[in-house]
């Protein structure tokens, strides 16, 4: 328990630095930073349901951080891509991308295919974890307007 709640706190710091890198302005670092501790311990978290396979994980904290973003962002009345950017960072698949050029690099052509796919996977879990929690909050909100 001791592991996840410092890998979460140093998310939650590299997230401020990021905010800080992005100039993203007052109070509104606190929160992008507290959406990175967020995504990483539900990241963390997920690892119980789902012990074999990684990208599952992170659909479900794509989803929670993009619903805290979304509510981040109407409280606070500013852009979603504010926090959600920010957010996101701690789960972004770097390592992937990093392992997948350097097995292209070795000449290892099995292992860079699978090490890209699995990235791509990880990539496509995120952008898809975007896209419906979006939509259905854009549909809540046309609704919304049309009562």
């Amino acid at each position: 328990m001791d592991k996840i709640i410092y890998q979460s706190l140093m998310s939650f710091f590299a997230c401020i630095c990021f905010a800080v890198v992005f100039q993203v302005k007052g109070r509104y670092i606190f929160f992008a930073g507290l959406g990175g501790l967020i995504s990483w311990l539900i990241y963390l978290l997920a690892a119980t349901p789902f012990p074999d396979s990684e990208i599952p994980r992170y659909f479900i904290s794509t989803v929670v951080i993009t619903i805290y973003s979304e509510v981040c962002a109407r409280v606070l009345r500013s852009p979603v891509t504010v926090f959600l950017a920010i957010s996101l960072l701690p789960l972004v698949p770097g390592n992937g991308i990093y392992q997948t050029m350097v097995y292209c690099i070795e000449g290892d052509t099995v292992r860079a295919l699978r090490q890209c796919i699995f990235t791509v996977g990880i990539a496509g879990a995120l952008a898809i974890g975007i896209v419906v929690v979006s939509s259905i909050t854009q549909l809540i909100l046309r609704h919304n307007r049309i009562k």
